[in-house]
């Protein structure tokens, strides 16, 4: 790949997974009550949770640069819209956390619960669905691209969630709604800027 568009995904990517949300707050929660176990292994779930969906979104994404053409780059412009839509809501949210729901001990275990808590959060499929293409140049090995981006997001969203999971007393306790707020607007920004960026670039 080249270098400089894998960088630039590497930063997306990162902005993407700090940020606090569902899956890491039932990380802090369960390792605040339960341990950093049950917290590693919600990183786990999530982990397999997380596999699945680009699985879903790369073999999507496969069929569509073989048949789209030119039709592609307008993908891409749809795509970046879609991430500075993500960014404003980012903006927006209240940044208020909800340890409670989640710091229950959860009948199919730890490692299931994390699962379905990815599972169930179909914005995520949304987002790589419209952060990958931004990335692919269609006359290279398509494949092995969104490999590559694939592993890259799993390995980022191990050593983040991992973070939280080993760090969760810490964390937990630092995580203010004021914190919270200021990290999601922050990122939010970020986010706004690379998709602006995006569009721009495929533009010219």
């Amino acid at each position: 790949m080249n270098p400089e568009a894998y960088f630039a995904y590497l930063a997306v990517c990162l902005v993407a997974i700090i940020v606090p949300g569902p899956t890491n707050t039932l990380i802090v929660a369960n390792g605040m009550r339960h341990g950093t176990k049950a917290g590693l292994l919600n990183v786990a779930g999530t982990q397999a949770g997380l596999a699945l969906m680009l699985a879903i979104a790369g073999f999507g994404l496969t069929s569509v640069v073989e048949t789209a053409g030119h039709w592609f780059e307008w993908i891409k412009l749809l795509g970046a819209a879609y991430l500075i839509w993500v960014g404003w809501q980012m903006i927006r949210a209240s940044g208020r956390i909800d340890n409670s729901p989640t710091a229950r001990k959860p009948r199919g275990g730890f490692f299931m619960q994390g699962l379905l808590v990815c599972l169930g959060n179909p914005k995520q499929l949304l987002f790589f669905g419209a952060l990958l293409p931004q990335f692919i140049d269609p006359a290279a090995d398509h494949a092995m691209q969104i490999a590559i981006l694939g592993v890259t997001a799993l390995s980022l969203a191990a050593l983040c969630d991992g973070a939280y999971a080993l760090a969760s007393g810490r964390i937990g306790r630092a995580l203010s709604e004021r914190v919270v707020r200021t990290i999601t607007r922050v990122s939010g920004g970020m986010l706004i800027g690379g998709g602006l960026w995006l569009a721009f670039s495929r533009a010219k």
